[in-house]
C-alpha cells in the first residue's frame, strides 16, 4: 500500500491522503521507501508555481486536479529490478510526500543515477538526480535532517553564483541581496565571498530588516549589511546586480 499527501492544484488549502495498492515493479525500476524529507518555503514555491514551472509533472497523480508537492529527502531501496542499484541502498533526492516512490534509473554510476521516467525527461536535470549516500563525501547519517533541509537551498545558491559568473555578473561591481538573513541568500553570499581577492570578486551587500542586521553581519559573507530603510545609502554610481529573495515588488 502506498499513501501519498495530495493537494488541490486550484486551492492549496484543500488536501487529503490518497492510499492505493502498490503496483508490481516494472522491469528496470526501483522502489524507494521514503524515510524523511524537509519542508521549507521552497516547497510552497513548488506548489504556487506548479503549473508555470512544471513542478506538478514530477510526480503525477491519477486525479489531474490534484498534485504532489515535491520534497527533498532520503529513501531506501526496498525493491529493485535495476542492475547496479541494490536493495537496502540509501539515496538522497527529489520525492513526493509519500510512503514510497518508484523510479526508473538510467546512467547508473557509483555516485548515483538519473530518473529516466518518460514524464520527467523534459524536466530540469537537477531534480532528476539521485545521490547514492554510500558514495557521497558530504553524507553523515546523523546529519540527514540538516542535509535534507539545507542541501537544496545551497544548490540554488551555488547555481545563482555560477550563473552570475558565467554572465560576467552582467557588468556589475556590486551584488545586492534582499532577505540577506535567509538561508538561500546567505548561501549565495558565501559563494560570492569566496571570490574575494580574485579577478571575479564583487562587493556583496545584504539588505535585511533592522532586527537581523547583527546576525547577518556575524555570518562574515557580506562586505556590507544595511537595513531596508537605508537602501538609499547604496552607491547609485556603482554598476549593480540585484538578487531578489524577498519577492517584495514594491521594494524592488
Amino acid at each position: 500500500m502506498t499513501t501519498t499527501f495530495a493537494v488541490d492544484r486550484g486551492d492549496l488549502q484543500r488536501t487529503h491522503w490518497v492510499s492505493t495498492a502498490s503496483a508490481a515493479l516494472p522491469a528496470g525500476a526501483v522502489r524507494l521507501a521514503i524515510h524523511g524529507f524537509a519542508l521549507t518555503s521552497n516547497n510552497i514555491t513548488y506548489a504556487a508555481f506548479g503549473d508555470t514551472m512544471n513542478y506538478w509533472k514530477f510526480f503525477p497523480t491519477a486525479d489531474a486536479g490534484m498534485g504532489c508537492i515535491p520534497v527533498w529527502g532520503f529513501g531506501t531501496v526496498t525493491e529493485s529490478n535495476c542492475t547496479g542499484v541494490g536493495i537496502g541502498e540509501r539515496f538522497y533526492g527529489y520525492s513526493p510526500m509519500s510512503t514510497d516512490v518508484v523510479l526508473r534509473p538510467v546512467r547508473v554510476q557509483s555516485g548515483g543515477f538519473v530518473d529516466g521516467a518518460e514524464h520527467r525527461r523534459d524536466l530540469h536535470a537537477v531534480y532528476n538526480q539521485y545521490t547514492r549516500c554510500s558514495a557521497d563525501p558530504a553524507y553523515e547519517v546523523q546529519r540527514e535532517a540538516e542535509q535534507a533541509l539545507l542541501r537544496p537551498l545551497f544548490t540554488t545558491s551555488f547555481l545563482i553564483d555560477d550563473w552570475l559568473s558565467d554572465n560576467g555578473f552582467f557588468g556589475a561591481q556590486t551584488v545586492v541581496l534582499s532577505s540577506a538573513s535567509s538561508k538561500t541568500a546567505y548561501g549565495t553570499a558565501f559563494c560570492l565571498s569566496r571570490r574575494r581577492g580574485s579577478s571575479s570578486a564583487v562587493k556583496v551587500v545584504g539588505l535585511t530588516s533592522s532586527a537581523n542586521i547583527k546576525f547577518t553581519n556575524s555570518l562574515g559573507c557580506y562586505d556590507e549589511v544595511i537595513g531596508y530603510e537605508g537602501v538609499e545609502s547604496l552607491d547609485a554610481h556603482s554598476p549593480t546586480t540585484y538578487i531578489d529573495f524577498s519577492g517584495n515588488t514594491a521594494f524592488r
